[in-house]
């Protein structure tokens, strides 16, 4: 936001896109929709003639009335829409709400395997559609909006609740996640460290300096006072190591993952295996804690994040079903970040048949963490 308002000249062009866009479609595909839509206006006018004059708003041209609701948040829009059928009409446009998307869409923090827009849906512009048919971006947007996923999960609190109470009269099996990921290793501030000293997150047991072979031991964690996990954390590299490559004096080799040739494609591509001791934590944990590096200024191979991931959730080791969670993370506040959505599409986890979460987080104030760790351990509560 701070980087719109130093150039305000950047709002003038995109007020006059919107514009000059909303004309260009209404001109070209929209003709008959605006045409029905001054018929169910006159309808709707007649209807009520002599009980009140139309609002100086509706009397503006239809142009004008979609420039002004570009202004409007999104949920101001859905409850206009519901005070009269003209404009129940009006904010249904698919040009407005495909501004919307792709205005908000960079700032969420969060997106998941129900929500995730494709990338169809967001490379075409309205210009492009070739018989005059678009997606309904409005459903499109509320899908994928995390206020709006949270008003959907609000509504299911009586069952959390009667949950929770199942779960408090049962003692469950404390449910174990491996984490592991490049952010980890690659940013300046250490995620499992601030964890350690969380007061949100209070380790139990442990030893987190013990590693065997680059393999951190296993840390349990008591959230909310009652929700405890373990988290056993994969470092591919020794801590050393790690230290060496972040300065840039030395590449490390990565211990967890072996390389192995193979043909997709009628090409040649570098999949992976997993060592014998990863092979075995896979085995036994309940889901997966990716942390991807997030920083936008930093190079990524994310060619080689999806074979180490498709690595580790084979189905030979385990249930395909785990949830897979991944912390879309940077240092700190300061840092430009990649958005989680494109986080999303760059690692391809619309291909992976489990249940999955990208969340946004802070290494040295763990925000978002939390956000994180309440989805996982949901998920794994509902196969229980």
């Amino acid at each position: 936001m701070a980087e719109n308002e130093d150039h305000p000249s950047e709002w003038t062009r995109l007020e006059s896109a919107i514009v000059s866009g909303i004309r260009h479609f209404r001109d070209l595909y929209l003709m008959s929709v605006r045409r029905r839509r001054s018929q169910d206006a006159s309808v709707v006018q007649e209807r009520t003639a002599g009980a009140e004059h139309t609002s100086g708003l509706q009397s503006l041209p239809v142009d004008m009335q979609l420039y002004i609701m570009s202004f409007v948040s999104p949920r101001d829009l859905c409850q206009l829409g519901c005070t009269s059928h003209y404009w129940y009409l009006m904010v249904r446009d698919p040009v407005l709400w495909r501004y919307f998307l792709l205005r908000d869409l960079p700032s969420w923090s969060s997106v998941d395997w129900h929500s995730l827009p494709s990338a169809d849906i967001l490379k075409t512009s309205c210009s492009e559609s070739s018989d005059g048919t678009l997606p309904d971006y409005m459903e499109v947007y509320l899908t994928c909006c995390p206020d709006s996923r949270k008003c959907v999960k609000s509504n299911s609190r009586m069952y959390g609740a009667m949950a929770s109470l199942w779960h408090s009269l049962v003692v469950p099996a404390e449910p174990r996640f491996a984490m592991f990921g490049p952010g980890l290793e690659e940013l300046d501030d250490s995620l499992v460290r601030s964890m350690m000293t969380s007061p949100e997150l209070l380790p139990v047991a442990g030893f987190p300096q013990r590693q065997i072979d680059g393999i951190g031991s296993g840390v349990s964690f008591q959230h909310n006072n009652h929700h405890r996990f373990n988290i056993l954390t994969l470092y591919s590299t020794t801590r050393k190591e790690r230290d060496r490559a972040r300065t840039g004096l030395d590449a490390s080799v990565n211990k967890m993952f072996i390389p192995e040739s193979g043909t997709t494609e009628n090409r040649l591509s570098v999949q992976y295996s997993i060592i014998p001791q990863v092979q075995e934590v896979c085995r036994v944990v309940d889901g997966f804690i990716y942390v991807v590096n997030a920083e936008a200024h930093k190079k990524h191979n994310r060619q080689e994040e999806i074979a180490h991931i498709t690595a580790m959730v084979d189905p030979i080791f385990g249930s395909p079903n785990r949830p897979f969670l991944v912390l879309s993370c940077i240092s700190e506040a300061g840092v430009r970040r990649i958005p989680c959505i494109y986080i999303a599409h760059e690692l391809r986890l619309n291909l992976l048949n489990r249940p999955w979460m990208v969340q946004d987080t802070e290494a040295t104030t763990l925000t978002g963490l939390l956000d994180g760790i309440e989805w996982i351990l949901g998920e794994c509560n509902t196969k229980t």
